[in-house]
């Protein structure tokens, strides 16, 4: 099996579960500040499940790896921690009246749980969370040519960076943006967005090609979204007057968390995307980039030899 083609239907049961993660933001009557709704706890719940059977399945069935696998379901569950409690925390409560703790919220997804999630290599075990026909099918479908093509061309780093930047972009437009907040589906679709946009990226450049100069090209998307996000966020931090109507009316009414000003409110979660954001993509450049740069020495044996 190919591991490039097979990314999108092993994560099949991650995506199942997505949409659930903006499904709560104008829910109204609950005054918990931990979120209890079905439509997010259920699919987060599930997306776990599945996960844990799979990887019991393929522990059982793979002991030379064990080693492997314990530190690709520690990385998985700090990813998926991640995610559920950036989602179900107060948090994300404080999103409704803080474009700050929304912004927060949106890094922890992009910047946090998805190359986590990534690192973790989750292939293999949601595979084996199938039953062995569902297994067996999936395989099948991921080797047909239609899908590979079309997996190799979006997998590539390249064009991985260029959908992410788009999708940050586009739906920090304040048409979109503001969208989103009036509407719960619109909501989901921009968090779906964000995270699926976020874990293509991360693994094109983990996991993608193994083309020479493989670690010098993630460096240089890494580099060019620092650039992109960053500048999206200076944007935001030096602008005088607020984007989005939603905060804007919240901020007349003196309605903002910490009585901030729109405006305020805005610049400081730009700071957010611009410097801490900016720089989670930068280090992550120099470590690619350090790696490439590595010279290989051969053994002293080897070379005693030569």
């Amino acid at each position: 099996m190919t591991r490039r083609s097979l990314f999108l239907l092993a994560w099949l049961p991650g995506i199942a579960w997505v949409p659930g993660i903006a499904w709560a933001h104008h829910t109204g009557g609950d005054d918990s500040p931990w979120r209890n709704e079905l439509a997010l706890w259920l699919p987060l719940a599930l997306s776990g499940a599945w996960y844990a059977i799979g990887f019991i399945r393929l522990r059982a069935r793979a002991a030379a790896v064990n080693g492997s696998l314990r530190r690709n379901g520690i990385l998985f569950a700090l990813g998926w921690s991640t995610l559920a409690g950036s989602l179900v925390s107060p948090l994300h409560e404080l999103g409704e009246v803080s474009f700050t703790a929304h912004m927060t919220e949106h890094e922890l997804l992009m910047l946090v749980a998805a190359p986590l999630m990534a690192l973790s290599r989750p292939i293999a075990v949601f595979l084996w969370a199938c039953p062995d026909n569902m297994r067996r099918g999936l395989v099948r479908a991921s080797n047909h040519g239609a899908v590979a093509r079309a997996w190799k061309i979006i997998s590539d780093p390249f064009v991985a960076t260029g959908l992410q930047i788009c999708a940050l972009w586009a739906w920090h437009m304040p048409a979109l943006f503001d969208l989103a907040l009036r509407t719960e589906e619109w909501h989901a679709l921009q968090h779906l967005s964000f995270l699926l946009s976020a874990l293509l990226f991360w693994w094109s450049l983990i996991h993608g090609s193994h083309r020479v100069n493989r670690r010098a090209i993630a460096a240089v998307c890494l580099f060019v979204t620092s650039l992109a996000s960053g500048a999206l966020g200076a944007l935001m931090a030096i602008s005088a007057s607020p984007w989005y109507a939603r905060y804007a009316a919240l901020g007349l009414h003196g309605l903002l968390l910490g009585g901030l000003t729109a405006a305020e409110d805005q610049q400081l979660a730009g700071l957010i995307m611009w410097i801490p954001g900016g720089l989670v993509h930068f280090v992550a450049a120099l470590v690619f980039a350090y790696r490439g740069l590595q010279k290989k020495t051969p053994p002293a044996s080897v070379a005693s030899h030569a």
